[in-house]
């Protein structure tokens, strides 16, 4: 399906959802600005009351606002795939995308929510509670934006050109020898290559925003963790795919995503200047 056949969301309904994201922001703030307790999901990842808080305001907001779209969200049990499969719209939260950045006290943690349509990720909202940021990207209408104190500024990824150096966002809290070695290899085939660190879906953001060209998922994340920064990124003129140059999936039987690359600039020739992982 073309971007021409999706519709972008109507003005009040987006302004009422940026409001939502803001709402959920300052839930995780007063939180974060207390003296709270970890606990651990059974799959060892941390869990604290800001994250079941957030999502406790989104799920109540979406439910009123767009109460004939389902919700799929980290904090709550997903419907069973031969259920969800039929959903041809949707939206997939992260309440708080970024929990270890929160508990290291580090403020790179967002707020993320997504409407999926036929398996795209058509419009998205990252919140960056400690910034006062909401970054918005609607597919359809190509309309990217960043919300902060009172203002709306357009956002956009810079051009990539051959011959000038590159700057790579990687992964604050998840870094391996594949990565580095991936690195690596980014260094013999552009002039130059800067690194910057960032933690949850603000990687994807920077991109969006102007601040990076450039960031490599070698391992794992899940389809909430990034599908509202990838409607982002894509409104913003930007990518992301598959080590093979496919498109990612949504709303799978398994909710992980494959390895991927994400870039600022979509039209430039990645596939001809980035090293294939697969031999690293």
């Amino acid at each position: 399906m073309t971007t021409a056949q999706f519709s972008p969301l109507p003005d009040d309904l987006i302004a009422a959802l940026v409001d939502v994201t803001r709402r959920a922001g300052r839930a995780i703030l007063d939180v974060y600005e207390s003296d709270f307790e970890v606990r651990r999901k059974s799959d060892a990842s941390p869990l604290t009351e800001a994250d079941l808080a957030a999502h406790d305001v989104i799920a109540a907001a979406l439910a009123s606002l767009t109460p004939e779209t389902p919700l799929l969200s980290e904090e709550s049990e997903p419907p069973p795939f031969d259920e969800r499969q039929r959903w041809q719209r949707y939206w997939l939260v992260d309440p708080l995308d970024g929990t270890r950045e929160f508990v290291d006290r580090n403020g790179q943690f967002t707020v993320n929510i997504a409407l999926i349509e036929e398996g795209e990720p058509r419009f998205g909202l990252v919140g960056v509670p400690v910034r006062g940021q909401v970054y918005l990207g609607c597919v359809a209408s190509g309309r990217a934006e960043c919300h902060e104190n009172g203002t709306i500024r357009q956002i956009g990824g810079r051009p990539m050109a051959a011959d000038r150096p590159l700057t790579v966002v990687a992964s604050r809290s998840h870094g391996n020898d594949r990565l580095e070695r991936y690195l690596a290899a980014l260094a013999g085939t552009f002039p130059g290559v800067e690194r910057r660190a960032m933690g949850s879906s603000l990687k994807l953001c920077m991109l969006a925003d102007g601040g990076a060209d450039l960031y490599p998922r070698l391992g794992p994340t899940s389809e909430w963790d990034i599908a509202a920064a990838h409607a982002v990124l894509a409104a913003a003129g930007g990518a992301v795919w598959r080590l093979d140059g496919q498109p990612i999936a949504y709303n799978k039987r398994n909710f992980l995503n494959p390895d991927f690359i994400a870039v600022a600039d979509a039209a430039f020739p990645w596939p001809d200047r980035l090293p294939d992982p697969k031999t690293l």
